[in-house]
């Protein structure tokens, strides 16, 4: 349990719009995929940097007058959003600016990291980090990105962002936030020249326009019309994060058939002990009830078969669907799952993105299927941990909380060596029995495996497990 307690003081948020006064102003719509209402929020992270690198100067003013550049490319990004016809979003480019925040906190980095549970999700002081006031998640008529920069005691920082998920997925925002960080770094002597960042955005959202007519060639149980779950109240949800290495598993998939042991990714892997492990602690799920698994897949690999160009930053990925009943989820082997949660992943072709965008139009752009789904996205290869203001690399980069869903985050161990953390939030009675079916699903197969649970008292305190026959 955490122990640290900050003092943050904050100035007062301000607009910082393009540096130049003549970006377009023009209102630009977004493609039939961004408009889904499940992407009407707002995503969160954080980054930590360490004092020293190339860097000179104060890390707000640097960060500010980068950001300001940078929207002289993405100029969308400084404008508002609104709804046109049948609800469908636009960006009108006004150049009113994004939210901008600087703050001092009386901590060190090292206080940070000696912190349960470290500088990985959940963060239990994030709300001391981060921008939170009444209207600053709306989808309309507001800031599309908020930045904050908290200054360290020991001249490190954190920056803080939330940015509208209708406007980019996390590759998209990652490449935005590439552009700031790469003018961040342009020297002093050199600021007179108006720099350009080397990958130039992209809007280009016709392009994951429905076709006319729209012709869905696939079910997409993604968005099956089934009652709304009920979900517990903030009083009653635990986060704490699920920490891999990588030699855990490598020891899960020496449990699986010789034919996936090579094969199967290590989120494939994960994925589905997670999701049994989720399934199984939620015991309200009644035997032949289904339990869904959503995951994130980005099409970028398609990029030319989709026509998507260079520095194209909008929402690009499809959210596809493992549905089973909960009983035979978890009375099937674990190489089962890991089969149909690579299928899934496999499905996403281009025709499948298209097929996407003509379901939405013609449905009326429907929810996601919520009841009893587990949402995973896998965060680790988009970049966030490459994001260098000129401090050198984050200590940290990626989501700075979990409320809905989950995600596989880059982190390092206490030891320094790579692992996967993977922050759930769960019904307080469902979190312990979450924690036991995960590792009885990882012993499957393996001898030995070691598994670090973040966010409650046991943080960090590595429990060697014996292989007892589960599984």
């Amino acid at each position: 349990m955490s122990t640290l307690s900050l003092t943050v003081l904050r100035r007062e948020p301000v607009l910082v719009g393009p540096a130049s006064p003549t970006t377009p102003c023009e209102k630009k719509r977004l493609s039939d995929v961004d408009n889904q209402d499940e992407l009407r929020s707002h995503i969160r992270g954080i980054f930590f940097y360490r004092g020293g690198g190339l860097a000179r100067g104060d890390p707000g003013d640097i960060i500010r007058r980068a950001l300001s550049e940078a929207l002289v490319h993405y100029y969308p990004l400084a404008g508002r959003l609104l709804e046109v016809e049948n609800r469908k979003l636009a960006v009108d480019c006004t150049g009113e600016g994004v939210t901008f925040i600087e703050a001092d906190a009386d901590v060190r980095m090292a206080d940070l990291e000696a912190d349960v549970p470290g500088l990985m999700p959940p963060f239990p002081w994030i709300e001391e980090l981060c921008f939170e006031v009444d209207g600053s998640s709306a989808v309309l008529n507001c800031p599309l990105v908020i930045i904050q920069v908290t200054r360290l005691l020991c001249g490190g920082f954190a920056v803080w962002h939330s940015f509208n998920h209708t406007m980019c997925d996390a590759a998209g925002f990652i490449q935005f936030l590439n552009a700031v960080a790469e003018l961040a770094r342009v020297p002093e002597r050199r600021r007179r020249a108006r720099s350009s960042p080397t990958v130039a955005p992209a809007w280009s959202r016709e392009v994951l326009d429905a076709r006319s007519p729209p012709t869905p060639a696939f079910p997409h149980s993604e968005y099956d019309p089934v009652p709304r779950a009920q979900t517990p109240t903030e009083d009653d949800v635990v986060r704490r994060a699920f920490v891999f290495g990588l030699s855990d598993i490598a020891a899960i998939k020496e449990g699986l058939p010789p034919h996936l042991r090579d094969r199967a990714t290590s989120f494939e892997v994960l994925a589905a002990v997670l999701w049994r492990a989720r399934t199984a602690s939620l015991r309200t799920l009644w035997s032949d009830e289904e339990a869904r698994l959503v995951t994130v897949v980005s099409a970028r690999r398609h990029s030319s078969a989709l026509s998507l160009p260079a520095g194209y930053y909008g929402f690009a990925c499809a959210y596809v669907t493992v549905v089973m009943a909960a009983s035979t989820l978890l009375s099937c082997s674990l190489a089962d799952v890991v089969e149909q949660v690579r299928e899934a992943k496999a499905s996403v072709t281009p025709e499948y993105m298209r097929s996407t965008a003509d379901l939405l139009v013609l449905r009326g752009r429907p929810p996601l299927a919520r009841a009893n789904m587990f949402l995973l996205s896998d965060l680790r290869h988009v970049g966030f941990q490459r994001v260098d203001f000129g401090w050198g690399e984050p200590v940290y980069g990626g989501p700075s909380g979990v409320k809905f869903g989950s995600a596989f985050v880059a982190v390092k161990t206490s030891d320094g060596t790579d692992a996967v953390a993977v922050p759930v939030a769960l019904p307080t009675m469902a979190m312990d029995s979450y924690r036991e079916q995960t590792v009885s699903d990882s012993l499957c197969g393996a001898p030995r495996l070691v598994m670090m649970v973040a966010g409650g008292p046991e943080f960090m305190q590595s429990a060697t497990l014996t292989n007892t026959g589960l599984g």
